[in-house]
């Protein structure tokens, strides 16, 4: 065992592999549970996008969590691990009439609508089936989440939700239509946010949109704030758990709810990402010009964050306890971007050690591919060992 990770167990199992620990995710889906207890009409439903492991959302599901979906496969696989359809809301820019359908036949709670001529077909597909949606409109706040340019969702212009100009006119066509009601807000305005200065800006810009609601007499019944709450990539063993006391101590005292509203949080990353590591094998230490490179047998396929976004992931050498060397750690994929990061200080490395790669519980099992043919990593619970 070095640190949490029973390494000798790890040596029978096949790498790449995405190891759980489950103590620590049941630690933080507590710490939300009692800090959110502490303010009246909060509730959370899990953003299902950044791990959909069936065992992870079981232990989410058993904690009193709802579920935040984004396709019709994320209800699917909620309601099959045993959530509630009426604790289920589905977002997204571009649900399919299949996707409606069937979330419409399971009777979620919610359907977060983003565009005009998605309600519309909401409706029209709600009446065929002589059913009444519950919708929400997602609105662009136009708050800078001041985040990377990927991941940032609540500006004006936007592929995702509605813009302020177009709200109360899109209020009004959905308090006419017979076959949906009209029942609240939704805002995401992006992730890996760690300033609660940006939180208190979108609290502030929703008590504008309510009193401006309010003299026209549009009365909202909840609130959504999405999630977007970030995690310390560079130290998860100093900070494991993300500080939710101060991330709903920001909204319980800056946004004006009104008497009987419901605050719905959707948190992802926060939940999941400390407790996920990718455990890779060190297949060839090979030594370059200017600088030596440890070649694991986990790639992009398996981990695509660092690709995408440049994202940092702290990473650990298992199996060694010899003095650091620099290394550029990379995969096996025919891709010049299949980098996990370089010239980072590892104990030596040789063929065969065990790395880790932490802070992977998010957008990593979920986002794998199979380029180059090559299989999806298994996900293993501490349990499993």
């Amino acid at each position: 065992m070095k640190g949490n990770f029973p390494i000798d167990k790890f040596e029978k199992v096949d790498t790449p592999f995405y190891y759980y620990d489950t103590d620590l995710l049941k630690k933080t889906l507590k710490t939300i549970q009692e800090e959110k207890g502490k303010h009246e009409g909060f509730t959370e439903h899990y953003a299902v996008k950044a791990n959909a492991n069936p065992k992870v959302l079981n232990i989410i599901r058993q904690a009193g969590f709802g579920a935040d979906c984004v396709s019709g496969g994320e209800i699917r696989r909620c309601i099959e691990t045993g959530f509630s359809p009426s604790k289920i809301v589905f977002a997204g820019v571009g649900k399919s009439d299949r996707e409606i359908d069937y979330a419409l036949d399971k009777d979620i709670f919610c359907f977060n609508v983003e565009s005009v001529p998605e309600l519309k077909v909401i409706n029209d597909l709600a009446a065929q089936k002589g059913k009444t949606a519950q919708i929400a409109f997602r609105i662009n706040p136009d708050i800078d989440a001041h985040t990377h340019a990927n991941i940032t969702t609540g500006l004006a212009e936007n592929k995702f939700g509605i813009a302020m100009r177009d709200m109360e006119p899109a209020i009004e066509e959905a308090m006419k239509m017979k076959n949906i009601h009209f029942m609240g807000l939704h805002f995401h305005i992006g992730s890996q946010i760690l300033d609660m200065s940006t939180f208190k800006a979108l609290c502030n810009r929703i008590n504008e949109i309510q009193s401006q609601l309010e003299e026209h007499h549009i009365h909202i019944e909840n609130i959504n704030v999405g999630g977007g709450l970030g995690i310390d990539y560079k130290h998860p063993n100093e900070t494991p758990v993300p500080d939710f006391k101060a991330y709903f101590d920001t909204y319980s005292r800056y946004l004006k709810l009104r008497p009987g509203q419901t605050l719905h949080f959707e948190l992802g990353r926060a939940v999941v990402a400390q407790m996920g590591s990718l455990i890779t094998r060190v297949l060839y230490v090979k030594q370059g010009v200017a600088k030596q490179f440890a070649i694991v047998d986990a790639g992009m396929t398996d981990l695509i964050r660092p690709a995408l976004y440049d994202a940092y992931h702290k990473i650990e050498n298992l199996s060694s306890e010899m003095p650091e060397q620099k290394y550029d750690v990379v995969g096996p994929i025919c891709e010049s971007s299949d980098v996990f990061d370089k010239a980072i200080n590892l104990n030596e490395c040789h063929r065969g050690d065990l790395i880790a790669i932490r802070s992977a519980g998010a957008y990593g099992e979920v986002m794998a591919s199979q380029y180059n043919c090559r299989p999806l990593p298994k996900g293993y619970l501490k349990e499993d060992f």
